[in-house]
C-alpha cells in the first residue's frame, strides 16, 4: 500500500447512499463524537508451531533432527558409503549425563578417501530450500580423540549435484565437547536441496548439534529467524505477539505440555520434545514434527520488541488438552505450575540481580522486556479449570498486581462451556475473556453486532482465535478465499466500534508450510523460498494499519451500520496522525454508489484516499499469484463538500480523509 498524506479537512461527515438514482438513508459520522478508545493493541498476531510454523517455518534452522533427538534418532538422516560397515554409524545415549540432549552420533572412519566412502545425508524440512550468492553458515559440536578426520560440507540439488561445498577440519581433542564452525555460499538457486557431509581421513568422532543456517536471517543474527516471515508481520505492525500458542501450550498430556524455562538458555541444552500436532488429524499425519525451541520465550519477546509488538505469553495451567488425554494438575501439586508464571514475569522484566532477570541478561538482553500481560490456559474449560484459575490467578495479583490475566472461555463463542466460564469472569471481574471462534462465513457477518450489547463496564475481550471456516472446522480441503476474508472484515466493524469492549483480537492460525501444514486456513503461506500473504493477511494488515486512536459514531439513519443493505461500517479518527478513517465492507453482488457530503464550517481537502480489495468470492492467492487480491489506492475527487464513491461488490474499502 503507498498512502500519501491527506490536505486537513473538517469534522463532520455523511454519506448519503444512491443506488439508480434512488436516495437512501444518510450514513452519518460525527468526528467529533468519540464513543470509546483504540487500544494500541487491538489489532496482533497470534503464533503457534503448527503447519510447520516454527521448525521448518519461522525458525530458520535447515537442518531436521540436528541432535539425533526425535523419536527414531536417524529420523531425517541417510547413512550411505562404500566403507562404512555394521556399528561404524552409533546413536550412543548418555541419558545420566546430560538429560535434556542425550543422544549424539559416533562415526568410526576407516581410510576414507571418496565422496562416496562415508556420507551422512539430511533432508531437511520438506527439502532445503537454497538461494545462488547466499552465505552458509554451519556449525556443529563434536568430540575426538584424535586429528585425522577432514569433514566435506555440502548443499546438494534433488538429484546429488554440489550446490554449494567447504571443507571443516575438527582442529580441538580431548573428552570435552568443542564447537566449530564455517561458512560457504551457494552457486545456484534450489527449491528442495539437501544437505552431506562427506568424510575424509581416519579416525573416530562424536557428533552432536549439526546445524546450517542461511546467513539472510532476521537482522542477520546467528542462528536466528527466517526474515521473510518476520517482515510480514513486521509489516503489518501489530500491537502485539501472542505466543507460543494455541494447543501447543497445553500438549497431548501434561509430559509434552509446554514449559518455557525449557526453551531458554543455551541451544544444546533445550530440550526437545515431540509436536503435539504430530499426529493429531488423520489427513495429516506428521510423524516427524518436534519442537527443538530454538524459537523459545527468549526469541518470542526478541521478536515482539523488533516489531514494536507487546508480548503475550499463554501458560500451561496445570491442565493437558482436553480434547486428548484431559489430564489435570491435582490442585496440592499446582505449586511448580504457578512458580513458572511468576519465575516468567521476573524473566521479562526482573532486575539482572534477580534469578530470572540475570538469566534473561545472560541471554544478551540487560533491559526488562516489560511484559504487561499473561495468558493463564488456553481453551481450557469447565470448573476444574477455574479452580486452577482462582489459585493462578491469586498468587500473581497478589505479587504482580499490574499484570492484565487473560481468561480462557473454552473452544466455543457459546454454549454450557462458555456460559459458565462467561459467567465465572465476570462475577471474578477479569481483566480480559479470550474468545475464541472459528464458524462459517455466514456467523461472522451474523455476529458483527455480537458486542454491541455487551456490558461496557465489565471484563475486557480478547478475540484471541478467529477465522472464518470456507468448507467447515479444521476441514482438509478449507480454503483462504475472499469470502471468508470479506467475513472477517464485516465481523471486524463490529469488534472496532465497541473497542471499549474489545481491546485485542487476532487471527488463526498464523504461518503454514505449504508441504507440511496440518490446519486450514491460515494466515501466511511459505514453502522453502517464498511467502505469501492469504486475502485474509491483507484485510487483518488494513485495520492494523489504519486502528486509529478513537472510535467515532457511525451511523445509517440512526441505527449502527451491520448488515443493512449488505454493508458494514465503522470508523476512527487518528489523533496522531490527525485522520478520519472510514471502513466499509459491501458485500452484495452489486456496486454501491455513495454521495459523501461534508457539514462543515472547514474546507476539504481537493482528492482524498481509498485503499479497497474486491474480488470473485471464490478468488485465492498462491506463490504463482501472490497478489491475486491484494488492496489497491485510488485517490477520489472531492468537489465542494461533495466526494462521489463508488463501493465495487463484495468489496472492503477504507477511506481516509485528514482532519485539520
Amino acid at each position: 500500500m503507498n498512502i500519501k498524506k491527506l490536505v486537513p479537512l473538517g469534522l463532520i461527515v455523511v454519506l448519503t447512499l444512491n443506488a439508480n438514482a434512488q436516495k437512501s438513508l444518510p450514513i452519518t459520522i460525527n468526528a467529533d463524537k468519540v464513543t470509546a478508545q483504540v487500544k494500541p493493541t487491538m489489532w496482533g498476531v497470534f503464533f503457534e508451531d503448527i503447519n510447520l510454523g516454527a521448525d521448518g517455518g519461522l525458525y530458520a534452522e535447515l537442518i531436521k533432527n540436528r541432535s539425533f533427538e526425535f523419536t527414531a534418532p536417524l529420523m531425517g538422516w541417510t547413512v550411505k558409503g562404500k566403507k562404512v560397515t555394521e556399528g561404524d554409524v552409533l546413536v550412543l545415549n548418555r541419558q545420566q549425563m546430560q538429560a535434556t540432549n542425550p543422544r549424539y552420533l559416533r562415526v568410526n572412519v576407516k581410510s576414507a578417501t571418496d565422496k562416496a566412502d562415508v556420507t551422512l545425508t539430511n533432508e531437511g524440512f520438506r527439502g532445503i530450500g537454497i538461494k545462488k550468492g547466499l552465505r552458509y553458515d554451519f556449525s556443529m559440536m563434536y568430540r575426538q580423540p584424535e586429528t585425522g578426520i577432514k569433514m566435506h560440507v555440502v548443499l546438494q540439488d534433488d538429484k546429488g549435484s554440489t550446490v554449494g561445498e567447504t571443507v571443516l577440519v575438527p582442529t580441538q581433542t580431548g573428552a570435552e565437547w568443542q564447537k566449530q564452525s564455517v561458512s560457504f555460499t551457494a552457486n545456484r538457486t534450489i527449491q528442495k536441496g539437501k544437505f552431506q557431509i562427506w568424510f575424509e581421513g581416519k579416525g573416530v568422532i562424536d557428533l552432536d548439534m549439526i546445524s546450517l543456517f542461511p546467513g539472510d536471517t532476521w537482522k542477520k543474527r546467528p542462528a536466528g529467524l527466517r526474515a521473510d516471515m518476520v517482515q510480514m508481520l513486521a509489516d503489518m505492525k501489530p500491537g502485539f505477539v501472542r505466543f507460543p500458542g494455541g494447543c501447543i501450550v497445553e500438549g497431548r498430556d501434561l509430559a509434552t505440555r509446554y514449559q518455557w524455562k525449557k526453551t531458554i538458555g543455551p541451544i544444546e541444552d533445550r530440550e526437545l520434545t515431540i509436536n503435539r500436532w504430530n499426529t493429531e488429524f488423520k489427513h495429516r499425519q506428521t510423524s516427524d514434527y518436534f519442537q527443538t525451541f530454538g524459537l523459545g520465550f527468549f526469541e518470542y519477546f526478541q521478536m515482539a520488541e523488533d516489531i514494536g509488538a507487546e508480548a503475550l505469553p499463554i501458560l500451561n495451567c496445570g491442565m493437558a488438552c482436553q480434547f486428548n488425554t484431559a489430564e489435570v494438575v491435582p490442585l496440592e501439586e499446582l505449586g511448580p505450575y504457578v512458580q513458572d508464571a511468576l519465575d516468567l514475569v521476573e524473566f521479562a522484566n526482573g532486575d539482572v540481580t534477580t534469578t530470572w532477570g540475570k538469566k534473561r541478561a545472560e541471554m544478551g538482553h540487560p533491559a526488562p522486556f516489560n511484559l504487561k500481560m499473561m495468558g493463564v490456559g488456553n481453551e481450557n474449560w469447565g470448573p476444574q479449570y477455574l479452580e486452577r484459575l482462582a489459585i493462578f490467578t491469586k498468587a500473581l495479583k497478589d505479587k504482580y498486581p499490574q499484570i492484565k490475566l487473560i481468561n480462557s472461555s473454552g473452544t466455543d463463542p457459546n454454549g454450557a462451556r462458555f456460559d459458565l466460564l462467561n459467567s465465572a469472569h465476570r462475577k471474578a471481574n477479569a481483566d480480559l475473556i479470550d474468545e475464541h471462534y472459528y464458524r462459517a462465513p455466514e456467523w461472522f457477518f451474523n455476529n458483527a453486532t455480537r458486542y454491541d450489547s455487551y456490558d461496557k463496564n465489565g471484563p475486557k475481550i480478547f478475540a484471541g482465535e478467529y477465522a472464518a471456516q470456507s468448507k467447515e472446522i479444521a476441514s482438509p480441503i478449507n480454503q483462504n478465499n475472499w469470502k471468508t476474508a470479506i467475513a472477517e472484515a464485516a465481523f471486524m466493524t463490529g469488534l472496532e466500534r465497541n473497542a471499549d469492549v474489545v481491546n485485542m483480537a487476532s487471527y488463526a492460525p498464523l504461518f503454514a508450510h505449504t508441504d507440511g501444514w496440518q490446519w486450514t486456513p491460515d494466515m501466511i503461506w511459505v514453502d522453502n523460498q517464498q511467502v505469501y500473504g492469504t486475502p485474509n493477511y491483507y484485510v487483518q494488515k488494513m485495520y492494523s494499519l489504519y486502528k486509529g486512536t478513537n472510535v467515532v459514531d457511525i451511523k445509517l439513519g440512526n441505527k449502527i451500520i451491520a448488515g443493512q443493505d449488505s454493508l458494514y461500517a465503522s470508523a476512527v479518527v487518528d489523533h496522531k496522525t490527525n485522520e478520519l478513517i472510514i471502513k466499509i465492507v459491501n458485500a452484495s453482488n452489486k456496486p454501491q454508489m455513495h454521495d459523501v457530503q461534508v457539514r462543515s464550517s472547514k474546507k476539504l481537502p481537493v482528492t482524498g484516499i481509498m485503499t479497497s480489495i474486491s474480488s470473485d468470492l471464490a478468488a485465492v492467492n498462491s506463490f504463482e499469484k501472490s497478489t491475486n487480491v491484494i488492496p489497491k489506492d485510488e485517490r477520489v475527487s472531492i468537489k465542494g463538500k461533495s466526494i462521489p464513491l463508488t463501493l465495487k461488490p463484495y468489496s472492503f474499502n477504507i477511506v481516509r480523509l485528514s482532519l485539520r
